[in-house]
């Protein structure tokens, strides 16, 4: 069972049938020296963000949630469709709202981390850093550098990111998937 003082960001629990994650939280005063803590839960099957207030008396189940390998095949309509790493026929796909921005800086047939919830396939988990090729970017145009210029890059999955003015189109850089800026050129 996980209690009021273990509600810390990255804790997966269930509340009412349903994994949730917590994606912060901080403890907040309140009358009598009663404290609460006031934390904004992620819904891990809708991908929707609440607020949400704790109390010291609320007890919840440990989210029993198992990593798998999928593969991602191709995105069609808002929808991303995915099939076991090993089982290319199982297949299934998550609508985009649900995978968030982030899903895109995956590119087909890459290899990532799916989250299963009661035999069901709810989500997925994408690496950090994830090292993708620019396919297009204009020159870099020599002006004031006392601070560091940028430039829009195309990647190979057709989003577009800021990097610098030295990255051409060919280079291989590292991005953040979770911010979606450039870390490096690799």
């Amino acid at each position: 069972m996980i209690n009021y003082f273990a509600l810390k960001k990255g804790v997966q629990f269930i509340m009412d049938g349903v994994p949730y994650e917590i994606v912060e939280s901080q403890p907040a005063g309140k009358a009598q020296d009663v404290f609460v803590i006031k934390a904004k839960i992620k819904n891990l099957i809708t991908g929707k963000i609440t607020d949400k207030s704790f109390h010291q008396s609320d007890r919840f189940e440990e989210a029993e949630l198992e990593k798998v390998e999928v593969k991602f095949i191709y995105a069609n309509r808002g929808k991303y469709v995915f099939c076991g790493a090993d089982d290319p026929k199982n297949r299934f796909e998550l609508p985009e709202d649900l995978l968030g921005d982030s899903v895109k800086f995956v590119k087909s047939d890459q290899i990532i981390e799916g989250l299963r919830f009661e035999g069901k396939i709810i989500n997925i988990s994408l690496p950090i850093k994830v090292q993708l090729k620019v396919a297009e970017a204009a020159p870099g145009v020599k002006g004031d550098r006392a601070q560091g210029g940028t430039k829009i890059a195309v990647l190979e999955t057709g989003t577009q990111i800021n990097v610098p003015l030295f990255v051409e189109a060919g280079d291989i850089v590292e991005v953040n998937t979770s911010t979606g800026e450039y870390s490096k050129r690799v």
